[in-house]
Protein backbone atom coordinates (compact mmCIF):
# COMPACT_ATOMS: atom_id res chain seq x y z
CA UNK A 1 0.00 0.00 0.00
CA UNK A 2 1.15 3.40 -0.70
CA UNK A 3 2.57 5.60 1.77
CA UNK A 4 0.35 8.97 1.80
CA UNK A 5 2.85 11.33 1.03
CA UNK A 6 3.68 9.41 -2.47
CA UNK A 7 0.28 9.58 -3.47
CA UNK A 8 -0.29 12.28 -5.92
CA UNK A 9 -3.61 13.90 -7.58
CA UNK A 10 -4.43 14.47 -11.47
CA UNK A 11 -7.48 16.40 -12.46
CA UNK A 12 -8.99 16.51 -15.84
CA UNK A 13 -11.66 18.44 -16.55
CA UNK A 14 -13.58 18.11 -19.21
CA UNK A 15 -16.46 20.38 -20.99
CA UNK A 16 -19.27 18.43 -22.76
CA UNK A 17 -21.73 19.45 -25.34
CA UNK A 18 -24.52 18.87 -23.01
CA UNK A 19 -25.02 17.37 -19.15
CA UNK A 20 -24.69 14.07 -20.20
CA UNK A 21 -21.31 11.81 -19.66
CA UNK A 22 -21.85 10.35 -23.19
CA UNK A 23 -21.77 13.54 -25.17
CA UNK A 24 -18.60 14.56 -26.87
CA UNK A 25 -16.01 17.38 -25.48
CA UNK A 26 -15.88 20.51 -26.55
CA UNK A 27 -12.78 21.77 -24.29
CA UNK A 28 -10.72 20.20 -21.61
CA UNK A 29 -8.03 20.61 -19.22
CA UNK A 30 -5.63 18.71 -17.21
CA UNK A 31 -3.63 19.26 -14.31
CA UNK A 32 -0.83 16.79 -13.35
CA UNK A 33 0.27 16.72 -9.78
CA UNK A 34 2.40 14.06 -10.12
CA UNK A 35 4.39 16.48 -12.32
CA UNK A 36 5.08 13.83 -15.05
CA UNK A 37 3.17 15.60 -18.01
CA UNK A 38 3.02 19.34 -18.45
CA UNK A 39 0.34 20.69 -19.78
CA UNK A 40 -0.53 24.59 -21.00
CA UNK A 41 -4.36 24.92 -22.04
CA UNK A 42 -4.89 24.89 -25.72
CA UNK A 43 -1.85 23.20 -26.51
CA UNK A 44 -3.10 19.99 -28.32
CA UNK A 45 -5.61 19.50 -30.66
CA UNK A 46 -7.24 16.42 -29.73
CA UNK A 47 -9.07 15.79 -26.09
CA UNK A 48 -7.86 13.53 -24.25
CA UNK A 49 -11.50 11.43 -24.36
CA UNK A 50 -14.14 12.30 -26.85
CA UNK A 51 -16.99 11.85 -23.79
CA UNK A 52 -16.73 11.44 -19.87
CA UNK A 53 -17.97 8.23 -20.07
CA UNK A 54 -14.38 7.33 -21.56
CA UNK A 55 -12.66 9.06 -18.80
CA UNK A 56 -14.87 6.98 -16.16
CA UNK A 57 -13.61 4.10 -18.29
CA UNK A 58 -10.09 4.67 -18.13
CA UNK A 59 -9.85 4.93 -14.25
CA UNK A 60 -10.95 8.46 -14.03
CA UNK A 61 -13.30 9.13 -10.60
CA UNK A 62 -16.30 12.02 -10.99
CA UNK A 63 -15.64 14.17 -8.23
CA UNK A 64 -17.86 17.04 -9.86
CA UNK A 65 -20.46 17.81 -12.52
CA UNK A 66 -21.82 21.62 -12.99
CA UNK A 67 -25.50 21.86 -11.63
CA UNK A 68 -28.26 22.41 -14.41
CA UNK A 69 -29.39 25.95 -14.21
CA UNK A 70 -32.26 27.35 -15.94
CA UNK A 71 -31.11 29.95 -18.23
CA UNK A 72 -32.77 33.11 -19.12
CA UNK A 73 -33.62 33.54 -23.07
CA UNK A 74 -31.35 34.74 -24.81
CA UNK A 75 -28.52 33.12 -22.69
CA UNK A 76 -28.10 30.67 -25.48
CA UNK A 77 -26.22 33.43 -27.59
CA UNK A 78 -23.26 34.10 -24.83
CA UNK A 79 -20.05 32.17 -25.14
CA UNK A 80 -18.83 33.43 -21.43
CA UNK A 81 -18.37 29.96 -20.80
CA UNK A 82 -18.86 26.05 -20.86
CA UNK A 83 -22.14 25.11 -19.20
CA UNK A 84 -21.23 21.59 -18.58
CA UNK A 85 -18.52 21.23 -16.64
CA UNK A 86 -17.18 17.76 -15.21
CA UNK A 87 -14.19 17.15 -12.85
CA UNK A 88 -12.59 14.22 -12.79
CA UNK A 89 -9.13 13.05 -10.77
CA UNK A 90 -6.77 10.03 -10.41
CA UNK A 91 -4.20 9.28 -7.70
CA UNK A 92 -1.34 7.96 -8.47
CA UNK A 93 1.85 6.69 -6.39
CA UNK A 94 4.71 8.85 -7.19
CA UNK A 95 7.71 7.45 -5.25
CA UNK A 96 9.98 10.90 -3.74
CA UNK A 97 12.82 12.11 -5.98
Amino acid sequence: MPNSDTLRQKVLVLYLSSSSLEAGVVAWSLYDGTGEYLHMPGDGEDAPYKTGIEALKDGWRLIQASPLIQHSEGDEFRTGYFKYEFFFEKIISKEHD
